[in-house]
């Protein structure tokens, strides 16, 4: 997952990062793929170069490698919102064949959920401003729902013209990347369709944990095994040292 998230930020100039496995993709990535990328992260540090994983949106490391750091209003407002922002990764709870991302509760209702999730943070504002989205999720039943309990991070709503409809700056998620494959929107209907497999994984694996009939684009490919550099590279990040 990481390492193909890693790759698909190639050529792009820079990235709003969150936590968790989009930080390791994106730290990957500018070792590695593109040392040029700057990363953002919504504390307020632009062109954060981290020596080491960072522990938080907050963690100190980010401040001190930045080329600057700025309030959190202003990571919205004036970079952000007006869409210079090329990518921004998001994960989710769970997400739907139109790619709507779910971070607030699962199962019962908003006043009683079953499950109440973290929340929103900044991610409504990323899925709807950022020029792309990338989302990572791990792939189950339990996360590839038919229908989200909470739209809390619009994708692409109920389909072709919503993102237009409701003035939805960025493009929405383009890609997903998963433990099984990558999934992208379908460029008529927007639905998610697997495009790629990681080796070994076979399609039927793919739908059996997947909420809806998920749909095979008819060139399905099967992503590159991560390289020796790739993974030297990841061991060092997660154990905590510098490349």
């Amino acid at each position: 997952m990481t390492v193909t998230a890693a790759r698909a930020l190639a050529g792009h100039v820079s990235c709003f990062v969150g936590i968790g496995l989009p930080s390791t993709a994106a730290n990957l990535a500018r070792r590695v793929h593109n040392p040029d990328l700057s990363l953002i992260y919504e504390s307020g540090a632009i062109g954060a170069r981290p020596s080491r994983l960072p522990l938080s949106i907050g963690d100190g490391e980010l401040a001190e490698t930045a080329d600057a750091v700025v309030s959190v209003p202003e990571v919205f407002n004036y970079w952000l919102q007006p869409g210079r922002i090329d990518v921004g990764f998001l994960g989710a709870a769970q997400l739907d064949r139109f790619a709507n991302l779910n971070t607030t509760f699962v199962g019962g209702t908003y006043q009683r959920p079953t499950v109440r999730l973290p929340g929103s943070g900044g991610a409504p504002e990323i899925a709807a401003s950022c020029r792309e989205v990338f989302v990572m999720v791990r792939h189950s039943r339990r996360a590839f729902v038919a229908e989200v309990d909470f739209v809390t991070s619009a994708g692409h709503g109920t389909g072709p013209g919503f993102r237009a409809a409701w003035g939805l700056r960025g493009a929405g998620p383009v890609l997903v990347v998963t433990d099984l494959g990558v999934l992208e929107p379908d460029p008529v209907t927007r639905e998610l369709t697997l495009t790629r497999v990681h080796p070994g994984v076979p399609v039927a694996d793919v739908r059996a944990a997947t909420g809806w009939d998920l749909r095979v684009a008819p060139d399905l490919g099967t992503t590159e095994p991560p390289t020796s550099q790739e993974l030297s590279v990841l061991r060092r990040l997660t154990e905590g040292s510098s490349p």
